[in-house]
């Protein structure tokens, strides 16, 4: 990593900053000046600013209550984005973890690591997400079945994996499914005659939407919540 880099990941200086404060001769690196921003540090090298020594940070683990009305996206130029709501030392280096559609609420999850991110997201792990759905009208049993035991969506030529259904009120179910396609809950409700009029998402794999959070806020992962993602297969 490039000292200037490393100055801007370990202080709240910008990289523009950072190369002042290096020229400048505030920064030393195993004990000598350094003026040179470009200097490739190692990860067992001792860079202080000012005389205190830094740190870089750790992984980035967050979730979030995503609100109605915002996409999940990284930046968008005429929408407000989920990374929108979050402090802009956070923003910057953080990305999604499992997208959710602009009018879909509930958990979402934000990290800086890439490795972490495809565990949740990979198809070819079975990381289990589970919805609270509103429905237009009550799931009939029949419906219900062929959830429960795959159904076909349309302009495809594939059966959805089974999906798990716990029946919450006459018109609300939790939908658990191990998939992740396009509008997937959406389509398998449509697949067997029913109506999305509401979705919120409570689960993905062990990790649970805090309810203490407010639409729009967020909280740092346990580590037992981070582990967990690897321990999902």
């Amino acid at each position: 990593m490039r000292l200037d880099q490393y100055l801007a990941t370990s202080t709240e200086l910008s990289r523009k900053d950072a190369k002042k404060a290096i020229t400048k001769g505030r920064v030393r690196v195993d004990g000598s000046p350094v003026r040179s921003a470009n200097l490739q540090v190692t990860d067992k090298a001792v860079v202080e600013l000012d005389g205190s020594e830094l740190h870089l940070p750790g992984e980035i683990y967050l979730m979030m209550n995503k609100p109605d009305g915002v996409i999940s996206a990284t930046t968008d130029s005429s929408q407000p984005t989920a990374v929108d709501l979050l402090p802009s030392q956070l923003a910057s280096k953080v990305h999604i973890a499992g997208r959710l559609d602009k009018d879909t609420t509930g958990l979402l999850l934000l990290t800086s690591d890439g490795q972490w991110s495809h565990q949740v997201t990979s198809p070819r792990r079975d990381c289990p997400k589970t919805y609270q759905v509103q429905l237009s009208e009550p799931l009939s049993s029949e419906a219900r079945g062929k959830l429960e035991t795959g159904v076909l969506l349309k302009d495809e030529d594939k059966p959805t994996l089974p999906a798990s259904v716990v029946t919450c009120s006459e018109t609300t179910i939790e939908l658990t499914i191990s998939e992740g396609r396009y509008h997937q809950v959406k389509r398998m409700l449509a697949a067997v005659g029913n109506h999305v009029v509401g979705l919120h998402r409570l689960r993905i794999g062990e990790i649970t939407l805090d309810p203490a959070l407010a639409p729009g806020q967020y909280r740092e992962l346990t580590g037992d919540e981070i582990r967990s993602i690897f321990g999902s297969a």
